[in-house]
């Protein structure tokens, strides 16, 4: 076990624990954004830098500090560590320059943008970013491709985060897209007359913190606030049947794997991974083909839980209860 102290706060955690882990532990606002970590995908991380910390003690054995920086989601605890990620001043003005270099290339379409209300990097602007841009060149563009039926590839959002690929990579029995180019030319695409079609590609839209990869039998329909989640589940062949219902009066809009707090995939009760596949996610979209467990419960800070929050309901009921019962005194 190792012993790290992070904003103050002093946990023990088994060797080998990274510092964003480690302050996943402890929660709340001292646990370091992060764009391209996931934690059930295996080499990812390390490419947004969003969740840059300082290391003001690097261990017992040798407490001097760590000379630059470090990316929170490769380095790992060691004991007698301290570190600093809101208490740092460094470290919030070089997460708002990070902030600033993944808006350069992105557009300002979240009102057109099937992922707003649920965009990692929304928050992330809103959190740690600046009012304006300071670039005067153009934005990178790429041409709209057609990567398959189920899936919308709208390039110019993707930040370059690699989780897709990740799960291509470990998730799919063979894998038809990755990165092509390099540099400013780098993109998100499939190779030479492939279409990703296989039965765990769907999985790609969950793990995308912008808008890049969407559900195309979701576009459009409606916004994400506007729907009712509902936790549900169903006896199926290839993967654990958990899902996520959006669903509209008794029309279900969409179908998505279940996202714990840091917006990653749960996994199930067995520990097994919660990963859902195409049938699920794409063909069942009647309230006849699953089990409704009842309500998922959403963050009362996000916006999904706008006007259908799961409290609201028993908020409301209390409040008639209070006025009932201060009316029967007022009649006394």
């Amino acid at each position: 076990m190792a012993r790290v102290t992070i904003d103050g706060h002093t946990i023990e955690v088994p060797d080998g624990t990274t510092i964003v882990e480690a302050a996943r532990k402890i929660g709340g606002d001292i646990v370091p954004p992060t764009m391209c970590y996931y934690s059930t995908l295996k080499t990812s991380g390390g490419y947004c830098r969003t969740c840059l910390v300082k290391v003001t003690k690097g261990s017992d054995k040798d407490p001097r500090p760590m000379p630059k920086l470090v990316v929170g989601c490769r380095q790992t605890v060691m004991d007698g560590m301290e570190v600093q990620n809101i208490t740092s001043p460094e470290v919030l003005e070089a997460r708002e320059g990070v902030v600033e270099f993944l808006l350069l290339n992105h557009p300002l379409d979240c009102p057109v943008c099937d992922q707003a209300g649920e965009c990692d990097l929304q928050d992330l602007s809103y959190g740690h970013g600046d009012e304006g841009t300071r670039t005067e060149f153009r934005r990178r563009t790429f041409p709209m491709r057609n990567i398959g039926d189920k899936i919308k590839l709208h390039m110019n959002r993707c930040i370059m985060c690699y989780r897709c690929v990740k799960v291509a990579e470990q998730l799919c029995p063979e894998r038809v897209h990755g990165v092509l180019n390099r540099g400013w030319d780098a993109e998100i695409s499939t190779y030479i007359e492939k279409a990703i079609d296989n039965e765990w590609s769907g999985n790609m839209i969950d793990v995308c913190p912008v808008g890049a990869l969407t559900d195309k039998t979701f576009r459009f329909k409606s916004r994400v606030w506007f729907t009712k989640p509902l936790d549900a589940h169903r006896d199926c062949d290839v993967c654990c049947g958990r899902v996520a219902l959006w669903v509209s009066g008794d029309a279900v809009l969409r179908v998505t794997g279940r996202k714990g707090v840091y917006h990653e995939i749960e996994n199930t009760e067995d520990g097994k991974p919660g990963w859902i596949c195409n049938t699920c996610r794409f063909e069942k979209k009647n309230l006849s083909d699953w089990v409704i467990e009842g309500p998922r419960h959403i963050d009362r800070h996000s916006v999904i839980s706008q006007n259908h929050y799961e409290q609201l309901k028993q908020l409301k009921q209390d409040l008639s209860r209070q006025k009932l019962i201060g009316e029967k005194a007022h009649n006394n």
